[in-house]
């Protein structure tokens, strides 16, 4: 694995545990809690969107991050 990859895989296991945590932050809110690069950032985010592991909107100049909210139909059993 190279740095690079080594580096978006520490940002994007970083993300999720802050995401867990708090449960929802703007892209400014993760750039400056996790102390990363603007490119390090978006691909991060990239990647977990790409992996359906967060929820994204845009919110002005930023983006709204959460987590997914698991489908409840389709956990209920009869």
């Amino acid at each position: 694995m190279t740095p690079l990859q080594e580096n978006l895989q520490s940002a994007c296991g970083r993300m999720l545990e802050y995401l867990q945590d708090k449960k929802e932050a703007t892209s400014w809110q993760l750039k400056l809690a996790l102390h990363l690069s603007s490119s390090m950032l978006y691909m991060a985010l990239g990647i977990l969107l790409e992996q359906g592991k967060i929820r994204m909107e845009a919110d002005d100049i930023n983006y709204k991050i959460s987590l997914p909210q698991p489908d409840i139909a389709s956990e209920q059993t009869f």
